[in-house]
């Protein structure tokens, strides 16, 4: 398969044309999703034969809508509890694909469960026990209700879904995957998503995939085309100032500041918001109520600056930022992929 650039749209192709159920392509065009882009223009069609899949896509690359789309064409076809499980690195990472899952089968009233820690298990245990039809989770808190919620089991599961695979096996979370891994069904249908092949990848994909499908869209690390990158060079000790001018500067935009650590995002938050700049911070130090509650006041622009360490900087689609600063700079490139990510979205 010809790679293609990421963010490009399969222009000749419809959401029909490629095989959905014809509810699913209407709630595609209420969402103004009007064309698939490239990497869903690749998946779809193979998933809807039954194949797993390997998605080698970036952030920002519409990789979602390619997983959820035929989960929710198979789940219309044959409706049942524990249909799709859908793991991710992240917490807010879990939360945004739940709500995608809910948009794009509003017309087939389909359920969601969100599994993760930093809330209370026993809440989550009676969201199991209504039975949705998809559950996104981080592997920790699963193989928590897995060893410990009684009548919780996937052993009717159909689809497993491995979001951002890369920074799971990253986090360490190998173990995890192997524990649920060895109790879900042997036969059902993957699908594997990471914006790298690392090694650690490649293991997991030996261990859960079956003659599985390689889609890349993007063929090198790299940041967009239309993205426009500068440098500033400063002396240490006057990096706040060259910040709060740069903000000033930039008023009316949106903008999300990246940090190293969890004390830097509140300190400069404090002297932002006292300087009169209305700043939001975002890190792992935060309770999970005040860190959505963070998310969702930046994405509708109750305050236009956001400071967060890289808990943030992947997968979460925050559609409109316009200026992407690193404070700090990242100690590995591909995160710094991911931080700028955030910008520059689905071709623009």
């Amino acid at each position: 398969m010809t790679p293609c650039k990421r963010g490009e749209e399969a222009n000749e192709l419809s959401f029909l044309s490629l095989g959905l159920a014809p509810q699913l392509c209407e709630t595609c065009e209420l969402l103004n999703w009007h064309k698939p882009f490239s990497i869903q223009a690749q998946a779809i069609p193979v998933a809807l034969q039954g194949k797993d899949i390997i998605g080698l896509a970036e952030t920002g690359s519409g990789k979602t809508g390619s997983f959820a789309l035929p989960v929710l064409h198979f789940l219309l076809e044959k409706p049942q509890v524990c249909f799709c499980l859908v793991l991710t690195p992240t917490r807010e990472l879990a939360f945004q694909i739940a709500e995608q899952f809910n948009a794009l089968g509003s017309s087939i009233g389909v359920k969601t469960a969100v599994i993760v820690g930093g809330v209370n298990m026993v809440e989550q245990a009676i969201t199991l026990a209504k039975g949705p039809h998809v559950v996104v989770a981080t592997p920790g808190r699963l193989v928590d209700h897995l060893e410990n919620t009684k009548g919780f089991t996937l052993k009717k599961l159909k689809f497993l879904v491995l979001d951002e695979a890369d920074r799971m096996l990253t986090l360490d979370f190998g173990e995890d995957l192997n524990k649920i891994i060895s109790v879900i069904p042997k036969e059902r249908r993957t699908f594997l998503y990471s914006a790298t092949m690392t090694e650690k990848v490649a293991k997991l994909q030996k261990a859960s995939l079956k003659n599985p499908v390689k889609i890349q869209v993007s063929t090198k690390y790299q940041t967009v085309a239309k993205l426009i990158q500068n440098y500033m060079f400063m002396p240490a000790k006057r990096k706040d100032v060259y910040l709060t001018w740069l903000i000033n500067e930039s008023s009316g935009n949106s903008i999300m500041v990246f940090v190293s650590t969890c004390a830097t995002a509140q300190r400069l938050a404090l002297m932002l918001n006292n300087l009169g700049l209305p700043a939001i911070p975002l890190h792992g130090n935060l309770s999970q109520p005040k860190r959505l509650g963070a998310l969702n006041k930046f994405k509708s622009s109750g305050s236009s600056v956001l400071i967060a360490t890289d808990v943030a900087s992947r997968g979460l689609d925050i559609p409109d930022v316009d200026l992407v600063i690193n404070y700090d700079v990242p100690l590995h490139s591909k995160d710094y992929i991911h931080r700028v990510g955030r910008t520059a979205r689905a071709g623009k």
